[in-house]
């Protein structure tokens, strides 16, 4: 035989053997997950989420597909929070205010200035060991809790006056169903009711409340503004998000796409805040414009007599409520706030 063919023959069944290698490779498993919320695609959490899904596409070479699924498209709050403790969806990202029923200690974010106005010393109290803490109270509920994302503070509006605290006495204000918020306007000596935000501006506009609270780019977009004649730009409540993951799935997840999830989350937080912070600036200013409605920002000094007011009988309510879970995390909160100076 030749020498050439030789060579042939070696080259032919060196490639044989490689195809055969790579036919024995298992093909790697494209995991996808799902992810359910709330708000519009315009809103900046979806922008979010989408900027995240990018990232973590890059960063597994595709091994981990991530859907989005916004504007409540897989239910409502707790049919999405329950579907990530079944595993019928992989994750959601969700308002604090709307996990209490689920678990009871993370409602401490409802307490009115939880976090200062500052929005660095927010974020050192976020990643502290209070922060962690709220993570990780979420792990004896079947849910896997990854991040929280800031997404907005809010403010005051009425029908009635605001200019002094003494104004929201005998006034009816909308909450969402929370005893936490309920008592917050108790202290204040005002009345809260919780109402469907689909009748929100109804009930507004044909008195059946005199005021409501909402960030300002809620306030905007639902045109609150066009029916009610005061605001106030207090930022009492943070309106905290939290990435819910299943655990079981996350569990089967290589630990190099684990890190790519979280990386790309905690990457992405600082850019979905600015875009918060820039629509909730954008929607004051059309709020203003619009003529229809008086608008003042309360400064620090009006912000503390309003946390000194409204904060010890949320904490109590709060304490009621969570219990002995609820005042550990409290007490890791006033620790790690006195630590931070805040």
């Amino acid at each position: 035989m030749s020498t050439s063919r030789r060579l042939l023959i070696g080259l032919a069944a060196a490639a044989l053997a490689g195809a055969v290698h790579a036919q024995a490779q298992p093909k790697a498993r494209t995991a996808t997950m799902k992810i359910g919320h709330l708000e519009a695609p315009t809103q900046p959490r979806h922008q979010g989420l989408a900027r995240v899904a990018e990232l973590v596409k890059t960063r597994t070479g595709g091994e981990v597909e991530i859907q989005l699924y916004p504007a409540s498209q897989l239910g409502n709050a707790r049919q999405m929070v329950e579907g990530v403790q079944f595993g019928t969806i992989e994750a959601t990202m969700m308002p604090a205010a709307f996990l209490g029923g689920f678990n009871p200690a993370v409602s401490i974010l409802d307490i009115p200035y939880v976090f200062p106005t500052d929005r660095a010393s927010s974020q050192q109290l976020r990643e502290s060991a209070f922060g962690r803490a709220i993570l990780e109270s979420f792990s004896s509920r079947k849910l896997l809790a990854l991040t929280l994302w800031p997404n907005g503070r809010k403010s005051l509006t009425s029908n009635k006056p605001l200019d002094k605290l003494d104004a929201l006495r005998g006034q009816k204000f909308r909450v969402m169903d929370s005893k936490i918020l309920i008592e917050q306007f108790a202290a204040l000596g005002a009345s809260a009711v919780a109402i469907n935000f689909s009748e929100l501006y109804t009930s507004l506009q044909t008195g059946v409340i005199d005021g409501q609270e909402n960030p300002l780019d809620t306030i905007s977009t639902m045109k609150f503004h066009e029916v009610q004649k005061n605001l106030v730009v207090t930022e009492h409540g943070s309106m905290e998000d939290l990435f819910l993951v299943n655990p079981g799935w996350w569990a089967k997840l290589p630990q190099g796409h684990r890190d790519a999830i979280v990386k790309s989350l905690d990457e992405t937080r600082p850019q979905t805040e600015k875009a918060k912070e820039a629509a909730q600036q954008a929607s004051l200013e059309l709020i203003r414009g619009s003529g229809r409605i008086s608008v003042r920002v309360a400064d620090e000094t009006e912000r503390r007599r309003l946390r000194e007011a409204m904060a010890p009988k949320a904490r109590e309510a709060y304490l009621e409520r969570a219990g002995a879970e609820g005042r550990k995390l409290m007490d890791l909160y006033l620790q790690e706030a006195k630590r931070l100076g805040l």
